[in-house]
């Protein structure tokens, strides 16, 4: 999630002497990390849009490298280089979600009232949420799925519509997720 920290592990316990390792980020293999122990060398470095500016921490035993306070466009591949007695490539891909808003749920409230005795009601619902990207969006009837809705685009606005029958008393709720968390709106109609 954005505003987390992530560490890259390299799996070694302790870097040897004559080992060298350097960390590179994207699709133009950018230099972002490098430790070299024979030539004194432990340095990070940021990529010319600045994204990694003061959020890069290389761990001088381990050479592991931790990112802090992460956003959305540290999402990407990472690859850590070890050149020693063989040449070894380990390559990590990071995706980092955005903190998801709540859904708003709007109806068209005068057909939403309680129904006169001689006919049945309809009620549209819409539920919606704004600046979202990898997301679905879904409405539920207590625990039953009724519609949902994808996206991955980045940062567009949702709408899922929903036509309900007036009765006694339903439960709905709308809810937006992504891979690891949601955020849920409840309506008693």
């Amino acid at each position: 999630m954005e505003g987390d920290s992530v560490t890259l592990h390299t799996d070694v316990t302790e870097i040897p002497e004559d080992d060298e390792i350097m960390w590179n980020f994207g699709a133009n293999n950018s230099l972002i990390a490098q430790i070299n122990k024979a030539s004194g060398i432990f340095s990070t470095s940021d990529v010319p849009d600045g994204r990694f500016r003061d959020r890069l921490n290389l761990d001088s035993k381990t050479g592991s490298l931790t990112i802090t306070n992460i956003t959305t466009q540290h999402t990407g591949l990472y690859k850590v280089k070890r050149i020693a007695a063989e040449l070894s490539l380990k390559t990590f891909s990071v995706s980092v979600y955005a903190h998801l808003p709540v859904p708003v749920i709007s109806s068209n409230s005068s057909q939403c009232s309680s129904p006169s005795s001689s006919s049945q009601q309809n009620c549209s619902l819409v539920c919606s949420v704004v600046n979202v990207s990898h997301v679905t969006l879904s409405w539920y009837k207590g625990n039953s799925l009724l519609s949902s809705i994808s996206v991955s685009d980045l940062s567009i606005s949702l709408s899922l519509p929903l036509e309900v029958e007036y009765q006694e008393k339903n439960s709905y709720s709308c809810v937006i997720n992504n891979p690891i968390t949601n955020q849920t709106t409840h309506l008693d109609i």
